[in-house]
């Protein structure tokens, strides 16, 4: 059977009623009418995988597990907030014009995240966070860049649901199937033309962005901040060919789309961390935490003999070393 492009999933697939769903399976949760959007699904599940990465990855340089749980109270919040803020004003006409609903501004479970306004705002949060972890910003920012394009990578499958940010007009097998009406069709094309899947180009892109960030990391030792300026470098590269693809309206700036004139300042940005985080710091970093910040770990219990011993009161021949108070005792029990 011959191939004729990929299929979009219907407007019934862009969101769900659990409380619904439990009623159909014969359960009635006090009334429970609860709204699930796939887009903000994506989003979360992301947020989740470039936690679990980062924690990881900064847990093997030393530091607390799931410290960046409390980087992310200020990261995620600020990148969602940027993220809007950079699409609401870049697509104004979208939420600007005679009779327009403004509290759709705050509606992001629509769509709408940009993600060059989520990294500016983001790395703000993030900078705070890690201030007020003693997380050095360099380690958590090298520690994040894989799971970040990860996560974006998960954010386009909520673009593919939405039936948006597709491509321009395409022969190729694999072209994307949308349904009509859709504001961003040019307007003449025929019912059956497909379009080129952007989605899919950046999912594939950014999940190769994210092995090719931990080979490079590891095999040329890249520390202070470095990763993330690859991670810029790479994002920024394959932003400008996908929006040379994209039909949805954007703003021009001197006749060029406003997300290209972002991705160009994106790689400018990254190159500029690269070389002269390199020139400034030419030995690794001494540890993923800043001096006078460090984290202790609890001695382990290794058997129930140790456990009484913990409990007895030492004696007077005995005593016990205090911890340098300049070093960062664990808040986690």
């Amino acid at each position: 059977m011959e191939f004729s492009g990929i299929p979009s999933p219907g407007a019934q697939w862009r969101s769900f009623n659990i409380g619904q769903w439990l009623r159909d399976i014969g359960l009635d949760w006090f009334g429970l009418n609860l709204q699930i959007n796939a887009y903000a699904l994506f989003i979360l599940v992301g947020i989740g995988l470039a936690l679990w990465i980062s924690n990881r990855r900064l847990v093997a340089r030393g530091a607390e597990p799931w410290v960046v749980l409390d980087i992310a109270l200020w990261a995620v919040p600020f990148g969602i907030l940027g993220g809007r803020l950079y699409h609401v004003i870049t697509h104004p006409a979208d939420y600007f014009f005679e009779g327009a609903d403004l509290l759709r501004i705050f509606y992001v479970w629509e769509g709408g995240l940009a993600i060059f306004g989520a990294i500016t705002l983001g790395a703000v949060g993030a900078y705070i966070g890690a201030r007020q972890t003693g997380i050095r910003f360099t380690a958590y920012a090298d520690a994040l860049a894989p799971g970040l394009l990860v996560a974006q990578a998960m954010g386009r499958l909520g673009n593919y649901f939405n039936q948006e940010l597709f491509g321009a007009p395409t022969d190729l097998p694999w072209g994307l199937m949308i349904d009509r009406p859709n504001a961003a069709i040019p307007v003449g094309l025929p019912a059956d033309t497909l379009f080129h899947p952007t989605f899919a180009y950046e999912m594939l892109w950014n999940l190769l962005g994210a092995a090719a960030l931990v080979w490079v990391g590891r095999k040329l030792s890249l520390q202070w901040g470095r990763q993330l300026g690859l991670y810029l470098v790479w994002y920024g590269l394959g932003r400008v060919f996908l929006e040379t693809l994209r039909l949805d309206p954007a703003e021009l700036i001197l006749g060029v789309r406003v997300n290209i004139w972002g991705a160009l300042a994106a790689i400018a940005l990254g190159l500029a961390i690269f070389v002269i985080q390199g020139r400034r710091h030419t030995g690794s970093e001494p540890g993923p935490y800043r001096p006078g910040r460090e984290w202790v770990q609890e001695p382990a219990l290794d058997s129930d003999n140790d456990f009484y011993t913990v409990l007895d009161e030492p004696s007077d021949s005995v005593t016990k070393e205090e911890k340098p108070v300049t070093q960062r005792q664990s808040s986690r029990p």
